[in-house]
């Protein structure tokens, strides 16, 4: 029993010690809050932005996401959280080997995409796994590493809606010409 109360008034002194060694937030005083109220300034200068009745913007009629426009030969697609290259998907991938050929002074940039489903941490990385895949089997058939860059986009840019056969478009890979500066 003394040594159950020399426990406990040892955890206490120890909690007491620990609990006031932490840091008190600072109290503001009324001159440093901001001003409100009529006596704040407002820039006679500042421009207000409003609707030009004029303008109208034309809804999308493509079926490509906005980034796939700048991919120079057909992307790769995957199988739900796989980032082998599948046999019928092996052709793009000489498609893309004849396009360095063609283009010797140009590199790629391979940007790996996954579906929405999983962490964002997972599918960074699953993206990055299939971008990496991609350039293994390019450079297996021969293509010089230095011209070939991955990227991950993971599920950045995939479309929540729909069922598989929209999903299935967000799990690939795409092929985007480096733009040297």
């Amino acid at each position: 029993m003394k040594n159950f109360a020399k426990l406990l008034g040892l955890t206490l002194a120890l909690s007491a010690l620990i609990f006031s060694g932490c840091k008190k937030k600072p109290v503001r005083d009324a001159s440093t809050l901001p001003a409100t109220g009529s006596s704040s300034t407002i820039d006679p200068n500042a421009v207000a932005l409003t609707e030009d009745p004029n303008t109208t913007l034309a809804p999308r009629t493509e079926d490509k996401p906005v980034n796939e426009n700048q991919s120079v030969v057909d992307a790769v697609y995957f199988a739900l959280d796989r980032a082998a290259v599948a046999a019928p998907e092996r052709p793009k991938l000489d498609a893309a080997l004849k396009w360095l050929g063609a283009n010797p002074e140009k590199s790629l940039v391979l940007v790996g995409h996954c579906d929405w489903r999983g962490t964002a941490e997972y599918n960074l990385g699953l993206g990055d796994r299939r971008a990496n895949a991609v350039k293994r089997y390019l450079e297996s058939l021969g293509a010089d590493p230095k011209r070939l860059e991955t990227l991950s986009k993971g599920s950045t840019d995939a479309k929540q809606a729909g069922g598989e056969a929209e999903w299935q478009k967000d799990r690939r890979v795409d092929f985007v010409e480096l733009k040297r500066q």
